[in-house]
Protein backbone atom coordinates (compact mmCIF):
# COMPACT_ATOMS: atom_id res chain seq x y z
CA UNK A 1 0.00 0.00 0.00
CA UNK A 2 1.52 3.07 -1.25
CA UNK A 3 1.72 6.10 1.33
CA UNK A 4 -0.77 8.24 0.08
CA UNK A 5 -3.51 7.01 -1.52
CA UNK A 6 -6.93 8.53 -2.65
CA UNK A 7 -9.59 5.97 -0.52
CA UNK A 8 -9.39 3.78 1.72
CA UNK A 9 -12.25 1.47 2.42
CA UNK A 10 -12.60 -0.02 6.09
CA UNK A 11 -14.23 -3.52 5.97
CA UNK A 12 -13.89 -6.19 3.07
CA UNK A 13 -16.95 -7.22 3.04
CA UNK A 14 -19.94 -7.37 0.30
CA UNK A 15 -20.49 -3.22 0.27
CA UNK A 16 -16.84 -2.43 0.69
CA UNK A 17 -16.03 -4.63 -2.25
CA UNK A 18 -18.02 -3.77 -4.18
CA UNK A 19 -17.47 0.47 -3.45
CA UNK A 20 -13.82 -0.44 -4.29
CA UNK A 21 -14.45 -1.86 -7.54
CA UNK A 22 -17.35 0.62 -8.62
CA UNK A 23 -14.81 3.44 -7.76
CA UNK A 24 -12.02 1.83 -9.41
CA UNK A 25 -13.58 0.75 -12.54
CA UNK A 26 -15.14 4.34 -13.63
CA UNK A 27 -11.91 5.79 -12.48
CA UNK A 28 -8.49 3.61 -12.40
CA UNK A 29 -6.26 6.30 -12.04
CA UNK A 30 -7.38 6.67 -8.37
CA UNK A 31 -5.57 4.40 -5.81
CA UNK A 32 -7.28 2.53 -3.63
CA UNK A 33 -6.77 0.15 -0.83
CA UNK A 34 -9.28 -2.49 1.55
CA UNK A 35 -8.30 -3.52 5.18
CA UNK A 36 -10.42 -6.30 6.92
CA UNK A 37 -9.83 -7.62 10.35
CA UNK A 38 -10.92 -10.98 9.40
CA UNK A 39 -8.46 -13.62 7.86
CA UNK A 40 -8.19 -13.96 4.66
CA UNK A 41 -9.77 -17.53 4.60
CA UNK A 42 -12.62 -16.07 6.89
CA UNK A 43 -14.97 -15.45 3.87
CA UNK A 44 -14.61 -19.18 2.40
CA UNK A 45 -16.59 -20.09 5.90
CA UNK A 46 -19.48 -18.09 5.34
CA UNK A 47 -22.82 -19.79 5.34
CA UNK A 48 -24.87 -17.37 4.75
CA UNK A 49 -27.19 -16.66 1.64
CA UNK A 50 -28.43 -12.96 0.93
CA UNK A 51 -31.67 -11.77 -1.35
CA UNK A 52 -30.28 -9.72 -4.18
CA UNK A 53 -32.93 -7.50 -5.63
CA UNK A 54 -33.04 -6.71 -9.07
CA UNK A 55 -31.49 -2.81 -8.26
CA UNK A 56 -28.72 -4.47 -6.84
CA UNK A 57 -28.37 -7.24 -9.72
CA UNK A 58 -27.74 -4.46 -11.91
CA UNK A 59 -25.50 -2.94 -9.85
CA UNK A 60 -23.71 -6.31 -9.83
CA UNK A 61 -23.88 -6.43 -13.64
CA UNK A 62 -21.92 -3.25 -13.98
CA UNK A 63 -19.54 -4.39 -12.46
CA UNK A 64 -19.32 -7.39 -14.42
CA UNK A 65 -19.67 -9.91 -11.27
CA UNK A 66 -23.23 -10.53 -11.72
CA UNK A 67 -22.71 -13.26 -14.96
CA UNK A 68 -20.33 -15.14 -12.70
CA UNK A 69 -22.89 -14.99 -9.89
CA UNK A 70 -26.09 -16.04 -12.18
CA UNK A 71 -24.77 -19.48 -12.38
CA UNK A 72 -25.22 -20.00 -8.81
CA UNK A 73 -27.82 -17.95 -7.54
CA UNK A 74 -31.62 -18.98 -7.74
CA UNK A 75 -34.20 -17.43 -8.33
CA UNK A 76 -37.43 -16.36 -6.55
CA UNK A 77 -40.41 -17.04 -8.46
CA UNK A 78 -42.87 -17.32 -6.18
CA UNK A 79 -43.76 -15.57 -2.47
CA UNK A 80 -46.36 -16.13 -0.39
CA UNK A 81 -46.68 -14.57 3.68
CA UNK A 82 -48.81 -16.72 6.34
CA UNK A 83 -49.54 -15.71 9.82
CA UNK A 84 -50.16 -18.19 12.87
CA UNK A 85 -49.00 -19.51 16.17
CA UNK A 86 -46.35 -21.97 16.32
CA UNK A 87 -49.08 -24.90 17.04
CA UNK A 88 -51.85 -24.23 14.93
CA UNK A 89 -52.71 -26.76 12.61
CA UNK A 90 -53.91 -24.72 9.98
CA UNK A 91 -51.44 -21.75 8.42
CA UNK A 92 -53.42 -19.96 6.28
CA UNK A 93 -51.78 -17.92 3.32
CA UNK A 94 -53.15 -14.27 3.13
CA UNK A 95 -50.76 -12.94 0.91
CA UNK A 96 -49.52 -14.33 -2.62
CA UNK A 97 -47.23 -12.73 -4.97
CA UNK A 98 -47.46 -14.92 -7.90
CA UNK A 99 -46.42 -12.80 -10.00
CA UNK A 100 -43.17 -11.58 -8.33
CA UNK A 101 -40.55 -14.06 -10.12
CA UNK A 102 -40.73 -11.43 -12.96
CA UNK A 103 -40.89 -7.96 -13.49
CA UNK A 104 -41.42 -6.39 -17.74
CA UNK A 105 -38.10 -7.96 -18.29
CA UNK A 106 -38.92 -11.01 -17.72
CA UNK A 107 -36.36 -11.30 -15.31
CA UNK A 108 -36.74 -12.22 -11.31
CA UNK A 109 -37.41 -9.71 -8.97
CA UNK A 110 -35.03 -10.81 -6.38
CA UNK A 111 -32.19 -14.04 -6.43
CA UNK A 112 -30.84 -15.82 -3.56
CA UNK A 113 -26.86 -15.89 -3.75
CA UNK A 114 -24.67 -17.92 -1.05
CA UNK A 115 -22.18 -15.28 0.59
CA UNK A 116 -19.28 -16.66 -0.40
CA UNK A 117 -19.90 -17.04 -4.06
CA UNK A 118 -20.85 -13.20 -4.16
CA UNK A 119 -17.29 -12.29 -2.13
CA UNK A 120 -15.50 -14.60 -4.26
CA UNK A 121 -16.69 -12.61 -7.77
CA UNK A 122 -15.85 -9.70 -5.89
CA UNK A 123 -12.56 -10.55 -4.69
CA UNK A 124 -11.96 -11.93 -7.97
CA UNK A 125 -12.51 -8.58 -9.79
CA UNK A 126 -10.87 -6.16 -7.37
CA UNK A 127 -7.72 -8.26 -8.27
CA UNK A 128 -8.30 -7.34 -11.78
CA UNK A 129 -8.81 -4.28 -11.63
CA UNK A 130 -5.42 -3.69 -9.11
CA UNK A 131 -7.49 -2.66 -5.52
CA UNK A 132 -5.38 -3.91 -2.60
CA UNK A 133 -6.77 -5.93 -0.37
CA UNK A 134 -5.48 -6.36 2.83
CA UNK A 135 -6.74 -9.10 5.76
CA UNK A 136 -6.02 -9.52 9.36
CA UNK A 137 -5.60 -5.60 9.26
CA UNK A 138 -8.49 -3.10 10.94
CA UNK A 139 -8.48 1.02 10.77
CA UNK A 140 -7.77 1.31 14.70
CA UNK A 141 -8.39 5.22 14.37
CA UNK A 142 -7.74 8.32 12.39
CA UNK A 143 -6.77 12.09 12.65
CA UNK A 144 -8.02 13.99 10.22
CA UNK A 145 -6.20 17.26 8.18
CA UNK A 146 -6.77 20.04 5.55
CA UNK A 147 -6.25 17.64 2.58
CA UNK A 148 -5.76 14.11 3.79
CA UNK A 149 -7.10 11.70 6.94
CA UNK A 150 -4.30 9.62 8.47
CA UNK A 151 -5.44 6.29 9.46
CA UNK A 152 -3.61 4.18 12.17
CA UNK A 153 -3.95 0.38 10.87
CA UNK A 154 -3.60 -2.45 13.81
CA UNK A 155 -0.57 -3.96 12.14
CA UNK A 156 1.16 -1.04 13.71
CA UNK A 157 1.35 1.16 10.02
CA UNK A 158 -0.23 3.86 9.00
CA UNK A 159 -1.44 5.80 5.86
CA UNK A 160 -2.69 8.81 4.14
CA UNK A 161 -5.91 8.70 2.52
CA UNK A 162 -8.06 11.75 0.55
CA UNK A 163 -11.21 9.99 1.71
CA UNK A 164 -11.92 7.29 4.22
CA UNK A 165 -14.91 4.80 4.03
CA UNK A 166 -16.13 2.75 6.82
CA UNK A 167 -18.16 -0.11 6.20
CA UNK A 168 -16.93 -2.19 9.65
CA UNK A 169 -20.60 -3.00 10.16
CA UNK A 170 -23.27 -2.41 12.51
CA UNK A 171 -20.80 -1.63 15.70
CA UNK A 172 -18.62 0.46 14.02
CA UNK A 173 -15.55 1.86 15.77
CA UNK A 174 -14.64 4.37 12.90
CA UNK A 175 -18.04 5.67 13.15
CA UNK A 176 -17.73 6.09 16.92
CA UNK A 177 -14.29 7.56 16.28
CA UNK A 178 -15.79 10.24 14.15
CA UNK A 179 -18.30 11.62 16.48
CA UNK A 180 -21.40 10.59 14.46
CA UNK A 181 -24.42 9.74 16.82
CA UNK A 182 -26.47 7.15 16.16
CA UNK A 183 -30.28 5.91 17.36
CA UNK A 184 -30.44 2.34 18.62
CA UNK A 185 -32.93 0.17 19.68
CA UNK A 186 -32.64 -3.39 20.88
CA UNK A 187 -35.59 -5.69 20.13
CA UNK A 188 -34.72 -8.61 22.23
CA UNK A 189 -34.49 -10.69 19.51
CA UNK A 190 -32.44 -13.00 17.55
CA UNK A 191 -31.79 -13.79 13.86
CA UNK A 192 -30.78 -17.49 13.45
CA UNK A 193 -29.43 -18.72 10.07
CA UNK A 194 -28.91 -22.31 8.98
CA UNK A 195 -29.28 -24.09 5.77
CA UNK A 196 -31.66 -27.21 5.33
CA UNK A 197 -32.01 -30.09 2.76
CA UNK A 198 -35.59 -31.13 1.73
CA UNK A 199 -36.86 -34.00 -0.07
CA UNK A 200 -39.25 -32.39 -2.49
CA UNK A 201 -38.06 -29.00 -4.66
CA UNK A 202 -38.81 -25.75 -3.41
CA UNK A 203 -40.21 -24.59 -7.04
CA UNK A 204 -38.44 -21.34 -6.21
CA UNK A 205 -40.76 -20.24 -3.80
CA UNK A 206 -39.88 -18.18 -0.51
CA UNK A 207 -42.34 -18.02 2.65
CA UNK A 208 -42.47 -15.54 5.52
CA UNK A 209 -43.91 -17.05 8.11
CA UNK A 210 -45.14 -14.66 10.81
CA UNK A 211 -44.68 -15.89 14.52
CA UNK A 212 -45.92 -14.62 17.92
CA UNK A 213 -41.25 -14.19 18.54
CA UNK A 214 -40.80 -13.16 14.89
CA UNK A 215 -40.61 -13.65 11.36
CA UNK A 216 -39.85 -17.19 9.99
CA UNK A 217 -38.40 -17.11 6.82
CA UNK A 218 -37.82 -20.04 4.19
CA UNK A 219 -35.46 -18.71 0.84
CA UNK A 220 -34.47 -20.93 -1.86
CA UNK A 221 -31.31 -22.32 -3.00
CA UNK A 222 -29.66 -23.92 -5.88
CA UNK A 223 -31.17 -27.79 -5.68
CA UNK A 224 -33.19 -29.48 -2.66
CA UNK A 225 -32.33 -26.36 -0.19
CA UNK A 226 -33.27 -23.77 1.42
CA UNK A 227 -31.46 -20.67 3.57
CA UNK A 228 -33.91 -20.34 6.57
CA UNK A 229 -33.60 -16.52 8.86
CA UNK A 230 -35.47 -17.84 11.82
CA UNK A 231 -36.33 -15.21 14.46
CA UNK A 232 -37.08 -15.90 18.40
CA UNK A 233 -36.33 -13.81 21.14
CA UNK A 234 -32.53 -13.88 22.27
CA UNK A 235 -32.55 -16.04 25.08
CA UNK A 236 -34.69 -18.80 23.28
CA UNK A 237 -32.40 -18.02 20.28
CA UNK A 238 -29.31 -18.76 22.48
CA UNK A 239 -31.31 -22.03 23.94
CA UNK A 240 -31.69 -22.89 20.29
CA UNK A 241 -28.51 -22.78 19.07
CA UNK A 242 -26.71 -24.20 21.71
CA UNK A 243 -29.16 -27.14 22.15
CA UNK A 244 -28.69 -31.04 20.43
CA UNK A 245 -29.29 -31.08 16.84
CA UNK A 246 -32.37 -33.86 17.41
CA UNK A 247 -33.84 -31.26 19.73
CA UNK A 248 -32.84 -28.00 16.96
CA UNK A 249 -34.37 -30.46 14.25
CA UNK A 250 -37.42 -31.24 16.19
CA UNK A 251 -38.55 -27.23 16.80
CA UNK A 252 -37.45 -26.12 13.14
CA UNK A 253 -39.70 -28.75 12.14
CA UNK A 254 -42.61 -28.20 13.95
CA UNK A 255 -42.27 -24.04 12.11
CA UNK A 256 -41.06 -25.46 8.64
CA UNK A 257 -43.53 -28.12 8.28
CA UNK A 258 -43.41 -31.35 6.31
CA UNK A 259 -44.25 -29.07 2.85
CA UNK A 260 -41.34 -30.14 1.40
CA UNK A 261 -40.73 -33.72 3.10
CA UNK A 262 -37.91 -34.67 5.44
CA UNK A 263 -35.59 -32.05 6.68
CA UNK A 264 -31.59 -32.53 7.17
CA UNK A 265 -29.94 -29.19 8.43
CA UNK A 266 -26.67 -28.86 6.14
CA UNK A 267 -24.97 -26.44 7.20
CA UNK A 268 -23.56 -25.06 10.75
CA UNK A 269 -26.16 -22.67 12.86
CA UNK A 270 -25.63 -19.40 14.18
CA UNK A 271 -28.05 -16.45 16.04
CA UNK A 272 -27.25 -12.86 14.85
CA UNK A 273 -28.88 -10.01 17.35
CA UNK A 274 -31.12 -8.23 15.97
CA UNK A 275 -32.01 -4.42 16.56
CA UNK A 276 -32.50 -0.70 14.73
CA UNK A 277 -29.61 1.39 14.32
CA UNK A 278 -29.69 4.64 12.04
CA UNK A 279 -26.65 6.71 11.90
CA UNK A 280 -27.70 10.60 12.43
CA UNK A 281 -25.25 11.51 9.81
CA UNK A 282 -23.83 10.19 7.21
CA UNK A 283 -20.35 11.84 6.63
CA UNK A 284 -17.77 14.16 8.15
CA UNK A 285 -15.19 15.66 6.78
CA UNK A 286 -12.73 12.75 4.51
CA UNK A 287 -14.98 10.37 5.93
CA UNK A 288 -18.06 8.66 4.95
CA UNK A 289 -20.81 5.26 6.80
CA UNK A 290 -21.44 3.13 4.23
CA UNK A 291 -23.68 -0.14 4.47
CA UNK A 292 -24.41 -1.75 8.06
CA UNK A 293 -22.24 0.87 9.72
CA UNK A 294 -24.56 3.65 8.39
CA UNK A 295 -27.72 1.12 9.12
CA UNK A 296 -28.76 -2.03 11.20
CA UNK A 297 -32.17 -2.83 10.24
CA UNK A 298 -34.43 -5.96 10.93
CA UNK A 299 -34.40 -8.76 8.35
CA UNK A 300 -38.44 -8.98 8.11
CA UNK A 301 -38.40 -7.09 4.77
CA UNK A 302 -35.05 -8.68 3.31
CA UNK A 303 -33.62 -5.14 2.37
CA UNK A 304 -30.42 -5.06 4.69
CA UNK A 305 -27.79 -5.75 2.30
CA UNK A 306 -29.95 -4.03 -0.99
CA UNK A 307 -29.89 -0.72 1.28
CA UNK A 308 -25.82 -1.45 1.32
CA UNK A 309 -25.71 -1.74 -1.93
CA UNK A 310 -27.80 1.37 -2.86
CA UNK A 311 -25.13 2.90 -0.39
CA UNK A 312 -22.21 1.79 -3.15
CA UNK A 313 -24.17 2.81 -6.10
CA UNK A 314 -24.91 6.41 -4.86
CA UNK A 315 -21.13 7.02 -2.99
CA UNK A 316 -18.98 6.07 -6.13
CA UNK A 317 -20.87 8.11 -8.69
CA UNK A 318 -20.63 11.54 -5.64
CA UNK A 319 -16.97 10.49 -5.75
CA UNK A 320 -16.33 9.78 -9.28
CA UNK A 321 -18.53 12.47 -10.37
CA UNK A 322 -16.36 15.17 -8.51
CA UNK A 323 -13.32 13.44 -9.57
CA UNK A 324 -14.22 14.01 -12.86
CA UNK A 325 -14.74 17.99 -12.33
CA UNK A 326 -11.23 18.06 -10.50
CA UNK A 327 -12.83 18.21 -6.97
CA UNK A 328 -11.51 17.28 -3.71
CA UNK A 329 -13.56 13.58 -3.40
CA UNK A 330 -13.07 13.69 0.52
CA UNK A 331 -14.32 17.62 0.92
CA UNK A 332 -17.40 17.93 2.84
CA UNK A 333 -19.33 19.73 0.43
CA UNK A 334 -18.48 16.88 -2.24
CA UNK A 335 -20.02 13.87 0.38
CA UNK A 336 -22.99 16.23 1.56
CA UNK A 337 -24.15 14.92 -1.83
CA UNK A 338 -23.74 11.21 -0.71
CA UNK A 339 -25.92 11.86 2.53
CA UNK A 340 -28.55 13.54 0.73
CA UNK A 341 -29.25 11.55 -1.50
CA UNK A 342 -29.07 8.17 0.66
CA UNK A 343 -30.32 9.79 4.43
CA UNK A 344 -33.87 9.93 3.83
CA UNK A 345 -34.36 6.36 2.03
CA UNK A 346 -32.50 4.85 5.14
CA UNK A 347 -34.66 6.43 7.53
CA UNK A 348 -37.82 5.33 5.45
CA UNK A 349 -37.05 1.58 5.59
CA UNK A 350 -35.63 1.71 9.05
CA UNK A 351 -39.03 2.69 10.25
CA UNK A 352 -40.69 0.86 7.77
CA UNK A 353 -39.11 -2.81 9.20
CA UNK A 354 -39.40 -1.24 12.75
CA UNK A 355 -43.53 -1.02 12.20
CA UNK A 356 -43.15 -4.05 10.79
CA UNK A 357 -41.67 -5.67 13.46
CA UNK A 358 -43.55 -4.95 15.94
CA UNK A 359 -46.75 -5.17 14.12
CA UNK A 360 -46.12 -9.01 13.56
CA UNK A 361 -44.21 -10.11 16.50
CA UNK A 362 -46.97 -10.46 19.06
CA UNK A 363 -49.59 -12.51 19.55
CA UNK A 364 -52.18 -9.59 20.43
CA UNK A 365 -55.58 -11.57 18.71
CA UNK A 366 -56.76 -8.04 17.92
CA UNK A 367 -53.64 -6.51 16.19
CA UNK A 368 -53.57 -10.14 14.46
CA UNK A 369 -56.61 -10.02 13.06
CA UNK A 370 -56.10 -6.21 11.97
CA UNK A 371 -53.30 -7.00 10.11
CA UNK A 372 -54.52 -10.33 8.72
CA UNK A 373 -57.52 -8.31 7.52
CA UNK A 374 -54.47 -5.79 5.67
CA UNK A 375 -52.93 -8.96 4.20
CA UNK A 376 -55.73 -9.82 2.81
CA UNK A 377 -57.09 -6.82 1.26
CA UNK A 378 -53.47 -6.39 -0.17
CA UNK A 379 -53.60 -9.68 -2.23
CA UNK A 380 -57.23 -9.00 -3.77
CA UNK A 381 -55.80 -5.48 -5.05
CA UNK A 382 -53.05 -6.24 -8.07
CA UNK A 383 -52.42 -2.40 -8.48
CA UNK A 384 -51.00 -2.25 -5.13
CA UNK A 385 -49.27 -5.54 -4.98
CA UNK A 386 -47.16 -4.58 -8.33
CA UNK A 387 -46.48 -1.10 -6.28
CA UNK A 388 -44.92 -3.55 -3.45
CA UNK A 389 -43.09 -5.59 -6.06
CA UNK A 390 -41.46 -2.39 -7.75
CA UNK A 391 -40.42 -1.42 -3.92
CA UNK A 392 -39.28 -4.60 -3.07
CA UNK A 393 -37.52 -4.17 -6.45
CA UNK A 394 -35.58 -1.13 -5.52
CA UNK A 395 -35.39 0.62 -8.46
CA UNK A 396 -38.58 2.74 -7.89
CA UNK A 397 -38.10 6.38 -8.01
CA UNK A 398 -37.08 9.10 -9.70
CA UNK A 399 -33.63 9.90 -8.75
CA UNK A 400 -32.23 7.05 -8.60
CA UNK A 401 -28.12 5.83 -8.64
CA UNK A 402 -26.73 5.36 -12.03
CA UNK A 403 -25.61 1.58 -11.66
CA UNK A 404 -28.98 0.51 -10.19
CA UNK A 405 -30.77 0.59 -13.35
CA UNK A 406 -27.86 -0.78 -14.86
CA UNK A 407 -26.05 2.15 -16.54
CA UNK A 408 -22.26 2.88 -15.65
CA UNK A 409 -21.19 6.16 -13.86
Amino acid sequence: MRAMIDMLVAGGGYVGLSLAVAVKMAAPHLEIAVVDGAPQSAWERDERASAIVAAARNLLDVLGVWPEIADKAEPIRRMIITDSRTADPVRPVFLTFEDASSDQEGSPFAHMVENRDMTRSLLGKAAALGVSVRWSTTAEGFATGQHSVAVQLSDGTSVETRLLVACDGVRSRLRDAAGIKTVRFDYGQSGIVTTVEHERPHEGTAEEHFLPAGPFATLPLRGNRSSLVWTERTEDARKLVESDELVFEEELERRFSHKLGALTLAGGRKAFPLGLTLARGFVAPRFALAGDAAHGIHPISGQGLNLGFKDVAALAETVVEADRLGLDIGALSVLERYETWRRFDTFRMGVTTDVLNRLFSNDITPVRMLRDLGLGIVDRLPGLKSYFIGQAKGISGSDLPRMLVGQPI
